[in-house]
Order: C-alpha cells, then sequence, then structure tokens
C-alpha cells in the first residue's frame, strides 16, 4: 500500500489551515453576541449553507468506514438508510412549518409547547445521554480506524488530535462558526469520494466489469421475506422509522434548518440536502464494491471490510489527490463530531439551564453553552480508550442496532403529535416512559441471550430480528399513545394553536403556501424520482 507524500501532507496543511481561516473570521468578524446567534447563527442562513450543513452533519467517517464496509461486505440491502433523502424533503415540507411557527431552539422545547414540560425533559436527558454515548464514540471509534490507516498514527493519537480541534472551533464559534465550516467540508468531501469513485471505476474496468465481477445478484438490495437478516418489507418499515426520527426530529439534523431566514429557505435548504444525501451511494457504497472487485482480482488488499475504503485510496489515487480525499475524510468526521457538541450545547443551555435559571442573562447563557461543549469534549476524550479497547468490532456492529430501539417512541410522538391534537400530554408520556424502558430490556437481552435457553420464550424475543421488533415496536408505540390519550382528558386547543394540523390558522395556513412555488415542488419530485430510480436499478 502507498503512503502519504510530501504533496499530500502539503495539501492537508493547506486545508486545515483554510479551515481555520473560515472560523477565525466567524469568531471575530461576526462575533455571536446572544443565544440565538450563539445556537442557531441568528437565524439567517440561506438555503445553500443549510443544504450542506444538512449533508455535512450526517455524512460522517463512520460512512467511510460503516457503508464503504458494506459495500465490501454483503451487507447490500443497507443501502436503503442512504436513500432516506425522501425523509429529508418530509421535514422541508411537513415537520418545519410546525418548528418555525413554533419559534423553537431545541426539539424537546418544541415537546414541551406542545405535550408539557415532562416531556421536555425527558426528551433533553436521553438525548444528551444518546449523543455522548453512541454518536460521539461511534464516530471516534469509525475515524480512528481512518486516521490510523491514512496518517500511519495509532488509534488514540488521530481520534484526540480530531476531538481537539474541533472541540476548539466550536466552542469558540457557536452554530455560525459550524455551519460555515460545514459548508467548506462538504464541498471538499463531494470532490474527494467523485474523484476515488471516478478513479477506482477506471482501476477496475469501468461498471460493467465491476458488475460481471460480483454478480449482479450481489447488488441487489431486496432479500425475501424469509430472509434471516434483511427481509425486504421489515426493512422498509423499519428503516422509515428510523428515518423520521433522524431526519425530521433530531437535534442534530433540524438546528441547521432552524438556521434558516425564513420557512422558504430553510424548505429549499432540506430539498438541497436531500438532494446531496443520494451522494454517499456513489461515493462510499460503490467504492467499498470496486475495493471487493480489486481484491477479489489479487491487486488489493485490506484485512476488513472497514478497511476497503482508505485502502482503495491510498491504492489508486496520486500524490495530491489522496492529500485531498484524506482532508476529506477528516473534514467529515470533524463535521459530525462539531454538529454533536453544539448540538448537545444547545440542548443543555436552552432545555436544561435556561428552565433552571430563567433570568440568565443572554451573555451568562452563551458562556454556559461554551462550557457544556467543552464537557461534551472531555467526555468525548475520556471514551476515546474504552473505544480502543472495545475496537474488535462488536460496539460498532451493536451501535448500528441501537437507532432501531430508540427511534419508534420518538417517532411515533412527533408523528401523532402533528397529525392529531387528540393525542394529550398523558399519551405521549405514556409511549416515551414505556418506549425506553422496553428498548433499554430489548438491549440488554440481546447483549446477554448467549446465557439463555435456546429456543425458550425471553430467548426468542432477545433473538428476534432488529428491523422486525422495531417495526412490532413502532406500533405497539402508536398504540399506547392512542389509548391512553382516548381514556384521559383532552388538551385546550388554545394551549397547541398552530402545533397541529386542525389547530393551524387560515393565516399561517397562507403564510405557508406562499413560501413554496413549482420550483419547490418540482425539485422534491426530482429528488424522489432519483430515490425510486435507485431502489429500481438495485433489485
Amino acid at each position: 500500500m502507498n503512503t502519504l507524500a510530501t504533496l499530500d501532507w502539503v495539501v492537508i496543511a493547506a486545508y486545515f489551515a483554510l479551515l481555520l481561516a473560515v472560523a477565525w473570521y466567524v469568531v471575530s468578524k461576526k462575533k455571536a453576541e446572544n443565544s440565538e446567534d450563539y445556537f442557531l447563527a441568528g437565524r439567517n442562513m440561506g438555503w445553500f449553507v443549510v443544504g450542506a450543513s444538512i449533508f455535512a452533519s450526517n455524512i460522517g467517517s463512520e460512512h467511510v468506514v460503516g457503508l464503504a464496509g458494506s459495500g465490501a461486505a454483503d451487507k447490500f440491502p443497507l443501502l436503503i438508510y442512504e436513500l432516506h433523502a425522501w425523509v429529508v424533503v418530509l421535514l422541508g415540507w411537513l415537520f418545519l412549518p410546525f418548528y418555525v411557527r413554533s419559534n423553537v431552539f431545541t426539539m424537546p422545547e418544541f415537546l414541551e409547547k406542545r405535550f408539557g414540560s415532562e416531556a421536555r425533559w425527558f426528551l433533553s436527558l436521553f438525548s444528551l445521554a444518546a449523543y455522548v454515548l453512541t454518536k460521539v464514540s461511534v464516530t471516534l471509534y469509525a475515524g480512528g480506524i481512518v486516521i490510523s490507516t491514512l496518517l500511519g498514527v495509532t488509534f488514540m493519537q488521530g481520534a484526540l488530535a480530531t476531538v481537539i480541534l474541533t472541540g476548539i472551533y466550536t466552542v469558540l464559534g457557536g452554530m455560525r462558526a459550524v455551519v460555515y465550516t460545514e459548508t467548506l467540508q462538504a464541498i471538499i468531501l463531494v470532490i474527494g469520494a467523485a474523484m476515488l469513485t471516478f478513479l477506482g471505476l477506471d482501476a477496475a474496468g469501468g461498471w460493467n466489469s465491476v458488475v460481471d465481477t460480483v454478480g449482479p445478484e450481489y447488488m441487489n438490495m431486496w432479500r425475501s421475506m424469509d430472509d434471516k437478516d434483511y427481509p425486504w418489507h421489515w426493512l422498509v418499515l423499519s428503516s422509515s422509522i428510523v428515518g423520521i426520527w433522524y431526519w425530521c426530529t433530531d437535534q442534530v439534523i433540524v438546528q441547521r434548518v432552524l438556521t434558516a431566514k425564513n420557512i422558504k429557505e430553510g424548505r429549499r435548504g432540506s430539498i438541497f440536502g436531500a438532494f446531496l444525501k443520494l451522494m454517499p451511494v456513489f461515493l462510499f457504497l460503490i467504492p467499498g464494491v470496486i475495493a471487493l472487485v480489486l481484491k477479489m482480482r489479487g491487486e488489493l488488499e485490506w484485512a476488513t471490510p472497514d478497511r476497503a475504503f482508505p485502502a482503495l485510496m491510498m491504492h489508486v489515487l496520486p500524490a495530491g489527490l489522496r492529500g485531498l480525499v484524506a482532508a476529506g475524510l477528516m473534514a467529515a468526521l470533524m463535521s459530525s463530531l462539531a454538529s454533536v457538541f453544539n448540538s448537545c450545547s444547545t440542548l443543555f443551555t436552552i432545555d436544561i439551564y435556561k428552565k433552571l435559571k430563567p433570568d440568565a442573562s443572554e451573555k451568562k447563557m452563551v458562556q454556559v453553552g461554551r462550557i457544556a461543549t467543552g464537557v461534551v469534549v472531555l467526555l468525548g476524550i475520556l471514551w476515546v480508550p474504552i473505544i480502543e479497547r472495545l475496537a474488535g468490532g462488536t460496539l460498532y456492529e451493536y451501535l448500528q442496532n441501537v437507532q432501531s430501539y430508540i427511534a419508534p417512541p420518538i417517532t411515533a410522538v412527533f408523528l401523532l403529535g402533528i397529525f392529531s391534537s387528540r393525542i394529550n400530554n398523558k399519551g405521549a408520556l405514556a409511549t416515551l416512559f414505556s418506549g425506553i424502558i422496553i428498548a433499554g430490556i430489548r438491549l440488554t437481552l440481546e447483549v446477554t441471550k448467549d446465557s439463555m435457553t435456546e429456543g425458550s420464550l425471553i430467548y426468542n424475543f432477545a433473538d428476534m430480528n432488529f428491523l422486525k421488533f422495531s417495526s412490532f415496536f413502532f406500533l405497539y408505540c402508536v398504540a399506547i399513545a392512542v389509548i391512553v390519550s382516548m381514556f384521559t382528558k383532552e388538551q385546550d386547543k388554545k394551549n397547541i394553536a398552530g402545533l397541529t394540523l386542525s389547530t393551524v390558522s387560515d393565516e399561517d395556513k397562507a403564510k405557508n403556501k406562499a413560501s413554496f412555488n413549482w420550483i419547490d415542488i418540482g425539485a422534491s419530485l426530482f429528488v424522489i424520482s432519483i430515490v425510486v430510480w435507485v431502489m429500481i436499478y438495485f433489485s
């Protein structure tokens, strides 16, 4: 395998110098004076920056490790999770108007306005714990693999350097620094990965040669209903539930759309982000397949599918381009971490500190936000040795299932809360609290199922396909929310005006209708048509 040349190091250094220059400009020229500016960039972002920020927030080095690894292994059905562009479109058309009308900073804040303070506290604490223990840890784990492969440093050195550098510019610049640097990172990542795909296909003899080598069945994302791992009907249901939770209710993603100057820019940003979301199929999955083809031909070696993308990069790219793509991969890692850092800061400051200290000044809230970010950075650093000890792959594989257990109760509460004013706070709380208990039981049993008697009822529950479990779990959450709400007192509709479909005023409906035109509709249909085409092509 080739190593990074002097020119590669020059390109990497130039990239990081440019990144820090952008962050420094944001800090010195556009200093955050209040909480809205620090956490939501003054709600003044245009659609291009919003869309690029959505894309960069989602795409992390775990995509390079996980998605390319899926292409290099026999896990092509996981492609469906990268076809959630239609859900990003749904964010702009369905969810965003409600979020903007409620004038919220965070998703827990929205739940409070819809269901009461208990729902806000639940989602705030739950989200903070989930971010620190899953998003930060998974990103660091995947980044450690990539950086150690590219730069020849240890896992610990690469992860520590990246988390510290990301933390510095996130703490100083807040959301404005994050969205501007994410825009730069998205451009670098797309250019670099596109070059790798193009040159990789050339090295493999073209697309037809790739398909002939692995066989057309290898690229079929639709397995039979009896498939043990990825039955297509449970895959579609579960992935949709997870998609709505992640893209339409998760703080990290929605916070990007809330930075827009108005609904029109936010919707167009989500549509642009949806278009960009289609790229990972070609930027990461296909290179994984190419790496497999070259390995089958004896032209490339890699120990595990996780190493496929960086191994292909070092094999086919010339000096200079290797440095650019390496910079892009590190940019992806930093984007994911920066997004989580800032969202954790926002959740803690707005949903916890402000509730405890309602009279806190704007300046004090920004200071607390910076301290909260620093604490998350510290927790991420402390988590690095734990990840390294568990780097055998079990942690990463396990965490891929976690979102299927987290998503159902939150997705059910948000969807029902918007579609029906009859769903009340008691129904929402019953769903959230019972849901987290069931998810915790399932995860515990799944980890310990090897000690159970095979064939027993409890073993079958623990061993149930996670896609099937997630789908049934969602139906349970919907049923609990509806039943409890029907048998308890209805909420006063004056208190939830504008937060459900039936309580939106005619004036707000008119404003929303005036915020889009045929261009927005056409662009949305274009994105959805591409999703359908990819699903048909890989069948």
